[in-house]
This record gives structure tokens, sequence and C-alpha cells, in this order.
């Protein structure tokens, strides 16, 4: 079996230039995360090395679960995909459980588990909703299209995990979920009205928990004007500020971050890439912004040249949870965008986030290990029904890009909506 396993990996080779975006972010998240967190290590535990020590082992668990991931076939993830979300579900609800979740400032997002480090369900639940959605968009077809049938089932499903996670409560991961499954939604071919509905629904309801919940409407009125409180409220924005613009072009050096020490609220977490800008100046923190840049590429790279539907959504999915949290994060850090308390993705110090990153890395590898090649007898029993490929490729009334009726002679199209 594992011989059979190797030679099927030298026939299918991953996208290698993704792989190494991946590995080099994670290695420059290690140091990032050294370098910021060791005097808060030292002065809350007595120990400069607490927090890359359990980094280091959650990036071991997370290239495991990248090889794991990379050597499945992704589209038997398709099959699995019902049983996958429902285990994401039941973690989502166990979080909410007394003296099973973990209570931490306010927010209840941890699974305790004895003495390992405790995990967060709603991280891998990006992940599950992907690949649960994508299977589900692949099986409808032309219904996408239909309001009963394709729209208010995707925003029932979409709502219901937003749902849960809002009340851990954890807003930023819900923003990231419905803007990655309604991408998903957009490209899959649904109608341009429903996406447009879906945008404006989902701005208003954000509006709304800003405006219930004080913490963030003040957040927000903060990002406005935090010169106003530059010692209470300001204080967080205004050093990021000072730590990315103290960096110059060239930076400090590494380790010799002044602002990590107790200035910025969540050096080693939320605020990585103001410590980045700092220690490695313009030069790196535009270095590591061409690093995402890259991975989105690559990404919609594989999601063009994918050999079915199913395939080509999650390459979407992942590449755009990536990218959204990037911009999202970044933005926060930049003043270009209230702050949201999104992890910077394979940088950022947080376990769960770096192992589900790795294991949507590992995913999105495993699609590009089958890119523009022929079926064997295995593929087509998950091939589309050769109906949905006799369809037309375009229809009035739809958006983006049904990749269902995308065969082998119409990638060129596809690879042309996507700009790749």
């Amino acid at each position: 079996m594992i011989v059979g396993l190797i030679k099927s990996f030298r026939r299918h080779r991953p996208d290698y230039w993704l792989l190494s975006l991946t590995l080099a972010l994670v290695a420059i998240g290690l140091l990032a995360v050294y370098s910021a967190s060791f005097a808060i290590g030292m002065n809350d535990y007595g120990n400069p090395n607490y927090f890359i020590v359990k980094q280091l082992i959650a990036a071991a668990i997370g290239l495991a679960l990248l090889l794991v991931a990379l050597c499945i076939d992704a589209r038997w993830l398709r099959r699995y995909s019902p049983l996958i979300m429902l285990l994401s579900l039941l973690s989502l609800l166990a979080v909410l459980v007394p003296h099973v979740g973990m209570e931490s400032n306010g927010a209840r997002r941890w699974i305790a588990l004895g003495p390992l480090p405790p995990l967060e369900p709603s991280e891998f639940a990006k992940l599950a909703m992907i690949i649960y959605i994508a299977a589900w968009l692949a099986a409808k077809g032309e219904q996408i299209h239909d309001f009963s049938l394709g729209f208010v089932p995707f925003v029932m499903m979409v709502g219901l995990v937003s749902g849960l996670i809002l009340l851990e409560p954890d807003m930023g991961t819900a923003v990231i979920i419905t803007l990655t499954t309604v991408t998903m939604f957009f490209v899959a071919g649904a109608s341009l009205r429903h996406v447009l509905t879906l945008v404006l629904a989902g701005t208003l309801s954000a509006l709304l928990l800003v405006i219930v919940e004080g913490y963030r409407s003040s957040r927000l009125l903060i990002f406005l004007n935090p010169e106003k409180d530059p010692a209470g409220a300001g204080f967080h924005i205004l050093q990021l500020l000072i730590a990315l613009g103290s960096g110059g072009l060239h930076g400090l050096g590494l380790g010799s971050s002044r602002q990590k020490f107790f200035y910025v609220p969540g050096a080693h977490t939320d605020g990585i890439f103001a410590i980045i800008g700092e220690e490695a100046g313009f030069i790196g923190a535009v270095l590591v912004i061409a690093l995402f840049a890259l991975f989105v590429w690559r990404g919609l790279r594989a999601a063009a040249r994918a050999r079915d539907q199913f395939a080509a959504l999650v390459a979407v999915g992942v590449t755009c949870w990536v990218g959204y949290e990037a911009i999202i994060n970044i933005g926060g850090i930049t003043r270009s965008m209230p702050m949201t308390g999104i992890p910077l993705p394979f940088i950022s110090y947080g376990g769960s986030a770096l192992m589900a990153c790795l294991a949507g890395a590992g995913v999105l590898l495993s699609v590009t290990r089958h890119l523009d090649e022929g079926q064997t007898a295995d593929e087509r029993r998950f091939a589309t029904p050769a109906p949905a490929r006799e369809r037309a490729y375009r229809r009035p009334g739809r958006a983006g890009v049904a990749l269902s009726q995308v065969t082998r002679p119409r990638r060129t199209a596809v690879r042309g909506r996507l700009k790749l």
C-alpha cells in the first residue's frame, strides 16, 4: 500500500511552487513568533520559549496533516463531506457546553483536551465548510440558479455555521466563512441577483452586529479617529503604526523590535505583521505580502485548471480563505480597515489556526496533483454526469463561472475568466 502511494505521488506531483510558498510563510512565522513572544513568555510564564515551543508543536502536527491531505485524492473528500461537516457542527456545539468549552477573555472558543493544548473548532470549521459547500454546489448543477433550491439552502447552511460561531462570540471567523462561501457560490455560477442580495444582507447584518455590541462599535469609532484617545482606546492602533514606521526601509534587524516589549498588544498574534515590518522593514513587509499574493495566484491557477467542479471549488475556497485573512489582518495593521482579531495565516501564533491552514494547504496541493490529465477508472466514479458536461458554458442571467460544466476543451475559457 505504501509503495503504491509513493508511486502514485511520483506520477502526480503537486505544485512545488505552492508548497514552497507555504513552507516559506511557515518559516517566517516561526521566526516572527519567537522574536515577538519571548518577552511576553518571560514576563508571564518565566520561560522565553513558552510560545515558540507550542507553535513548533503545532507546526509539526500541521505539516503532518498537510502530508496526509496531499497524499489523498481531493475528490474522496466529496464522498465524506457530510460526515466532515457533521463533526464540525458537533465540535462547534461542544464549545458552548460548560466544562467542555473553555472560556477566555469573555469568549468561549476552545475545547479542553486534558493535558493536550486546547483546540479551536471554528478554525477547522473553515476547511470543513469549504469542502461541504464545494460538494453541495457540485451536486446542485443548474439548480443553483433557483431561489428555493439554490439560494435558500445556501443561506441556511452558511447562516447555521456562522450563527454558532457568533455565539462564541467570534465575528471575524464568521466573516471569513461568509466571504469565502459567497465567493464559491459566485464562482460556481450563481445568479448575479442572488449574489448581490447576499452581499447586501451580509453588510447589513455586520452593521447590525457592530451596533448591538458596544465593543464592536467602539472599535469602529476608534479606527476612524485613534488620535482622540492615544493613551486609551487608540493606543493599540497607534502603536501598530509606530512599529511599522520604525522599521524604515531595511528594518531594525531580527529580534531588535522595541514595540514588542508590551507596547503592541498581541504582538505575537494579530499584531505580528507590525513586528515583521519593524524588524524587517518595508522590504520585509512587502516580501510577506508578495508571498501571499503568489499563493493566491497559484491557488486560483489550480482552480482554473482543475479536473472537475468539486476540485475547482475547493481550490477557490482554500485560496480565498487564506487571501481574505491576509488582506483583513494586514489591512487592520496598516489602518486600512478596522481591526477584527483575524490572525495572519501561517504566521500568527495560534496552534489551531496554523494546523487548519496547513491542512487546507494540503487539500489545495492535492488538487494540484491532478491537473489536465485523462480519467482513470477511479476518476470516472467521481466524474460529473454526462448531461451536466454537455450543457452550455454560459447562459443568460448567470454570474461567475459554472465550473461543473467545464470539460477539458473549456478550461481555456475558465482560465481567461480568472485572468490566469
